[in-house]
């Protein structure tokens, strides 16, 4: 699907809420500084790349439920006039899970229908369609289905002939179908008001077993569309590239995309390879002989001479030395991995961290 495949333009009176009160914990070291869904992707903290599909979609109020590092959101996206939203902000107390975080903006919202978001999700659902599904089925709830090809590890969710949901199974060992919950739903707004407040929640758990229980018409909107959960490293790392490759869609990239995306002030030297949707972040600079494959660099990030970097994040003003090869690596802000050294398979370098030129291998050589 195109960045711009939303279909009509939604009904103004929906409204949306995105929850991104996590801690992150996955993708640490890069959530010690920041906020998951305000990371470096494709050039721009993730949630710019959801907020500019709920936009295209016609909706124009979102208010986002935060917890951790709650103040980076507003200091960065302000009123939301930018997009063309007007956005609010929302402090859990505590944190209250997922329903208790919807319930916990209620005082809100005036629409009829809320778009609900986890803040985590790379998605090309067409929003409008999604809706358009919830009204005409006249459901309490419409949650987004995909199919996976190994369903254990998410909430799986089986829908009869008319596509409502009979049931709600989280992670089970034998799922009895592979369509799984997508992280997005539409609620009716006076569902919202019977979900318990002043406490934690489980939209997963709680809510959805007991909607079904009580009867009420949950719906299915089952699509193949793009569809990623980014909270592991290399889920990180391969949402980035899609959004760069195009892939992935969206109305936040900030440039061309393709092979590359270089944005302002970043340096590439002309013999040095940049591919597999890199994203390389303002004041970069990558030296001659290096090769940058599938990976993120954020802002003011050194690659030295004929370093290879593959499938890796490095964080806000690292220095990889000259030689040193990375493979699925996450690299904290301003760490610098010394000449020759040698991280594959997944290690995690904490921020300000300096390892000695060949300090680390994994070769014998």
């Amino acid at each position: 699907m195109s960045a711009d495949s939303q279909g009509p333009a939604a009904s103004p009176t929906a409204e949306a809420v995105v929850l991104v009160g996590g801690r992150g914990v996955r993708l640490r070291p890069l959530t010690l500084s920041a906020p998951k869904p305000m990371l470096p992707t494709a050039g721009v903290p993730f949630l710019s790349h959801l907020l500019s599909r709920i936009r295209a979609a016609g909706i124009e109020h979102v208010v986002l439920g935060t917890s951790y590092k709650a103040e980076v959101f507003a200091e960065h996206f302000g009123d939301g006039s930018e997009f063309g939203l007007r956005l609010e902000y929302v402090v859990e107390p505590e944190p209250l899970d997922t329903a208790g975080a919807i319930r916990n903006v209620a005082d809100r919202l005036t629409a009829d229908d809320v778009l609900v978001f986890n803040g985590d999700i790379l998605s090309g659902v067409d929003l409008a369609k999604l809706l358009e599904t919830h009204r005409g089925a006249a459901a309490d709830v419409t949650m987004h289905l995909v199919k996976v090809a190994d369903p254990r590890w998410f909430g799986c969710v089986p829908t009869d002939d008319d596509g409502r949901v009979t049931a709600f199974l989280e992670k089970t060992e034998d799922p009895p179908v592979d369509q799984i919950n997508a992280g997005c739903y539409v609620f009716r707004r006076e569902v919202i008001d019977t979900i318990p407040a002043g406490r934690p929640v489980s939209v997963e758990r709680e809510t959805f077993p007991q909607l079904l229980a009580s009867g009420a018409t949950v719906q299915g909107y089952i699509d193949t569309s793009y569809w990623l959960d980014m909270g592991t490293p290399a889920a990180f790392v391969r949402g980035s590239a899609d959004l760069v490759l195009g892939t992935a869609p969206s109305n936040a990239l900030p440039g061309e995309g393709g092979e590359a995306l270089v944005l302002d002030g970043a340096e590439v030297a002309a013999d040095a390879e940049v591919c597999g949707g890199t994203a390389v972040g303002k004041g970069s600079v990558v030296e001659p002989g290096a090769r940058v494959v599938e990976s993120v660099l954020f802002d003011g990030v050194r690659i030295e001479r004929n370093a290879v970097i593959e499938r890796s994040v490095i964080g806000s003003g690292a220095t990889i030395g000259a030689g040193a090869v990375l493979r699925d690596a996450i690299i904290g802000d301003g760490a610098r991995i010394g000449a020759d050294c040698e991280l594959l398979n997944g290690v995690r370098v904490w921020p300000g961290v300096e390892l000695p030129d060949r300090g680390v291998r994994f070769s014998a050589d």
